[in-house]
C-alpha cells in the first residue's frame, strides 16, 4: 500500500518489468494506454489509428506517442509510426521489429518479393542485406532505411498484386510472392533479382526444385502482361537446357516484334539475338548468345 500510495507507477515498474531500469516511470493513464497499445497492435501503428484509439485528436495522440517513445514503453519506426516494445525487453531503446512485419504495414497493400523472396523460397544461395518489397503505394523515395534495414520498393498497379502466399511471422499476416510469382517478377524486371546473371540461377534452381509448376508460370506471364518476359523467359530455357518444351513454345507464341535487353540495367550493346528478339547485352557465360 505504501508503495502504491507514494509511487504507483514505479511500483507497477518492479512487479511487472523488472528488467527494464532504462524505461522512465509512467503514470496510470498512460500505462493503461500502454496496455491498449499492446492488445490492438501486433506490428506497427499510426498517429492516426492511435487517435481513434484513445478517442484524441491527431495532434495531441502525436504528442502522446512521442512521449511514450521518450520513456521507452514505444520505438519510433518512421514518421508518424510506432511500435510497441515487448515488456521484457532490456533495453527498450534499442528494440527493433521484425523487418517482414515493418514491411507488411508500411508498404501495405503489396508483398515481399524479388531477392527476399528468393531467400525464402531457397531459390538462392546468396545473401541480401536490403528487403524488397512491391506496393500499390505511391511513393516519395523508392529506397527507405527503418530501425536500421533499408527497404527497396518498387510501385506497381493495384491489380498487379496478385500470386501471392500468406506466410506468418508470429501473430503478424505477412504476404509473399509465391515461387512462381518470384520469377515472373524478376523476368520482368531483374533489378528485382540483383540482375540477369543472378536470375538466371534462381531460374535454374527453379526449374529444378519442388517449387516448379510450368503451368502457373505460363498464366502469371500472361497476366502481367510484359512480353519481355517471354523472350527473357525462352533465352533462359534455351541456355540452360531446360527441358520445358510447352513452356519454350509459349514463349515463341508470346514474342512481341521489338528489340528488348536482356538486363536493362546494363550498358545497350551486344549482340541482337534474332529468335528471341533480344540483345544480349550481359553473358551468361562465353557460349550463351
Amino acid at each position: 500500500m505504501i508503495a502504491q500510495k507514494i509511487h504507483p507507477g514505479r511500483a507497477f515498474c518492479a512487479i511487472i518489468v523488472p528488467v527494464m531500469a532504462a524505461v522512465g516511470g509512467i503514470s496510470e493513464v498512460h500505462r493503461r494506454r500502454v496496455d491498449e497499445l499492446h492488445r490492438r497492435f501486433q506490428g506497427p501503428f499510426s498517429v492516426a489509428e492511435s487517435a481513434e484509439l484513445f478517442r484524441l485528436d491527431r495532434p495531441r495522440a502525436r504528442r502522446l506517442l512521442a512521449h511514450l517513445a521518450a520513456r521507452g514503453w514505444l520505438s519510433r519506426v518512421r514518421r508518424d509510426a510506432y511500435i510497441t516494445v515487448p515488456l521484457g525487453a532490456e533495453r527498450p531503446g534499442e528494440w527493433r521489429e521484425d523487418p517482414w512485419v515493418v514491411a507488411a504495414r508500411v508498404f501495405a497493400p503489396g508483398y515481399l518479393a524479388g531477392w527476399t523472396a528468393c531467400e525464402h523460397w531457397g531459390l538462392t544461395e546468396q545473401i541480401f542485406r536490403d528487403v524488397q518489397v512491391v506496393t500499390a503505394r505511391r511513393l516519395r523515395h523508392r529506397v527507405q532505411e527503418i530501425q536500421g534495414t533499408r527497404f527497396q520498393a518498387k510501385t506497381v498497379a493495384p491489380d498487379r498484386l496478385f500470386g501471392t502466399q500468406v506466410v506468418w511471422r508470429g501473430q503478424s499476416r505477412i504476404e509473399v510472392s509465391d515461387p512462381s510469382r518470384t520469377v515472373v517478377d524478376l523476368l520482368d524486371d531483374p533489378a528485382l533479382g540483383g540482375g540477369i546473371r543472378h536470375v538466371a540461377e534462381v531460374v535454374a534452381t527453379y526449374f529444378g526444385s519442388e517449387h516448379r509448376d510450368d503451368r502457373r508460370l505460363r498464366d502469371y506471364a500472361v497476366r502481367l502482361g510484359n512480353r519481355t518476359v517471354w523472350k527473357r523467359l525462352g533465352y533462359l530455357l534455351e541456355s540452360l537446357t531446360t527441358d520445358a518444351p510447352e513452356l519454350t513454345e509459349a514463349c515463341r507464341e508470346g514474342l512481341s516484334t521489338g528489340i528488348s535487353l536482356l538486363d536493362p540495367s546494363a550498358d545497350a550493346k551486344g549482340p541482337v539475338l534474332k529468335r528471341w528478339n533480344l540483345r544480349i547485352n550481359v553473358m551468361l557465360r562465353p557460349e550463351a548468345s
